[in-house]
């Protein structure tokens, strides 16, 4: 049977799976809609966790940037699992504790304040939005490839599934079609990392293979042939300085992203919570410590399999046409002697590589069973919707939840709120679907930059909400908008050429710290304006201080509390 085949029809039993489980688990109350009636096991939960976690990025881009990137890839690896464990440790079960529906509920209520709640609700839109257009555009690329279908089409259809099961089932429906799509893409990750180390190295573990096997030195070695930069070597992309930044914005940025917050609101008592944190590292250790290994394999198979060979005889090669025609993957005989070379000269390269293609072409490269091949694709589509169906509730939370009830119509029935939030999870869709068929620029630029907003906004008046009982609702709202306002600026300076259209970037960087790390920046005056502010005002009121001191009580977890 064909690759195609076999990818319709792992595509069609897994979507048709994900539309099981929203029918059966539609809900018809607002507990259910944001926080799955809190109802969800741990271990489900942490399951659930990471799909929402690990989105396309993860499974498709991670990868490839270690691959190009080398030594200095490892900055994502740092970065976002050092952050799931800043939340796991310091914010998830506190958060649990205190019993609301979502982040800007924690905030407003927190600084007794709807002007802080819709600052907090504002922020959470915007960095959802950056995030989402991508995963959308992720499920039409993995459409466009395998099935040969337009990327438009392939978001449409990426759409309708998403929001059969997410208007349904809310937050209940999205988690256990996120268990469904964890279990789909690990499966697919390491059936195929396995596959590739045993061919390479004769071991199936890849992990052990990395560390046992002189694989890594012989790519490193490889690109010092090829005039490219040493893979095992250290600060060959970024300095220290930006290596350090861009490993604490994406912490900072990972424990302050709303759409996995959300998640540990889900789970019946604070100790849950920490369980389910736990379960949930060790589900993402999987994908994450298998990453580096699948980078040094594809990256030496792919060398190997195009560098110094005729063009006419590397395209013959199946799997090379299909590529190309995405344009992922560019073969160009510029010296007219015949052969395509792997060279560091742009102007001179003759094989051009993009970092997305080095997930997905691997099974193929591998000459992999075509069960992987549609099972690889699969995984991508689990990756990109579990992550799209989580941001997309946590918009339309801050919205219907956090700005049509708790500000505006505080009144509003329980039907009337369930109607909302399903409303505006179907706007959330559309305007998500809009931007993955239409990716401008701006937004394709900015959705790496999600975390570096999130960690300057959203991480330190949670940490500080937690644990300053100091901490006023002058000082959050300072602190807010210092953070949030000068990390978009620095980024859209730093960015100006494609997000303004400027010839050169109307500032380099801050301090030798490029767009990727200033999120930290952001996130110091954050602390140090709420600080200085919180001190020169009023004190919070008594029952909100006592409010403070009662989320850190270690054990227990207060009822669920009445939004009335």
């Amino acid at each position: 049977m064909s690759p195609e085949a076999w990818t319709w029809i792992l595509v069609l039993l897994t979507f048709g799976l994900y539309l099981y489980i929203g029918w059966w688990a539609r809900v018809r109350d607002t507990a259910g809609f944001y926080v799955a009636g809190r109802g969800v096991p741990p271990i489900a939960n942490g399951a659930a966790t990471a799909a929402d976690w690990m989105s396309a990025a993860s499974f498709i881009s991670m990868a490839g940037l270690i691959s190009f990137l080398g030594y200095d890839g490892a900055v994502y690896l740092m970065g976002w699992t050092g952050g799931y464990v800043l939340l796991a440790l310091l914010l998830a079960p506190y958060l649990r504790k205190y019993g609301k529906y979502t982040v800007p509920d924690f905030i407003g209520d927190r600084y007794y304040s709807n002007m802080a709640r819709a600052v907090a609700a504002i922020a959470t839109i915007f960095i959802s939005l950056t995030y989402v257009a991508g995963q959308m555009r992720g499920v039409g690329i993995v459409f466009s490839r395998y099935l040969g279908v337009d990327i438009a089409v392939g978001v449409l259809v990426g759409m309708a599934i998403v929001a059969f099961f997410a208007v349904l089932g809310g937050m209940k429906g999205i988690t256990w079609t996120q268990v469904a799509q964890y279990t789909v893409l690990i499966i697919a990750y390491l059936i195929t990392a396995a596959a590739i180390s045993n061919l390479l190295t004769g071991n199936p573990v890849p992990m052990l293979a990395l560390t046992f096997t002189d694989i890594a030195e012989r790519l490193s070695q490889i690109q010092v042939e090829l005039g490219l930069k040493e893979y095992i070597a250290p600060f060959q992309n970024f300095t220290m300085l930006q290596v350090l930044t861009i490993t604490l914005a994406l912490m900072a940025g990972t424990a302050g992203l709303p759409h996995v917050i959300i998640r540990f609101y889900t789970v019946p008592k604070a100790s849950d919570a920490r369980w389910s944190a736990g379960w949930a590292l060790l589900f993402i250790a999987l994908l994450y410590t298998t990453a580096p290994a699948v980078a040094v394999f594809a990256k030496y198979n792919l060398i190997n399999s195009l560098h110094g060979k005729p063009i006419a005889e590397v395209r013959q090669v199946d799997w090379v046409e299909k590529w190309e025609r995405t344009g992922l993957l560019r073969l160009e005989d510029k010296d007219g002697d015949g052969r395509v070379e792997l060279r560091r000269d742009p102007g001179a390269n003759e094989i051009v590589i993009d970092r997305d293609i080095i997930v997905l072409s691997t099974p193929e490269v591998a000459r992999l069973a075509p069960f992987v091949i549609g099972l690889v694709a699969a995984g991508g589509l689990a990756a990109a919707l579990s992550t799209a169906a989580g941001l997309l509730l946590a918009m339309s939370s801050a919205v219907s939840h956090d700005l049509y009830y708790r500000i505006f119509r505080p009144n509003a029935t329980e039907g009337q709120r369930l109607l909302v939030g399903r409303i505006m999870i179907f706007l959330a869709i559309l305007v998500a679907g809009y931007f993955g068929i239409n990716p401008p620029g701006f937004v394709a630029e900015v959705v790496a930059f999600a975390f570096g907003l999130a960690a300057a906004s959203l991480f330190p008046a949670i940490f500080l909400g937690i644990f300053d009982r100091r901490m006023n609702r002058e000082g959050a709202i300072a602190g807010i908008l210092t953070g949030l306002v000068f990390t978009a600026v620095m980024i859209v300076l730093m960015r100006s050429p494609r997000i303004l259209g400027t010839p050169e970037p109307i500032v380099e960087s801050f301090l030798g710290i490029n767009a990727q790390g200033i999120g930290v920046v952001g996130m110091i005056l954050h602390f140090i304006v709420a600080y200085v502010v919180s001190r020169m005002t009023a004190e919070p009121p008594r029952e909100i201080q006592d409010l403070v001191d009662q989320i850190r009580v270690p054990r227990g977890s207060g009822a669920a509390t009445a939004h009335d």
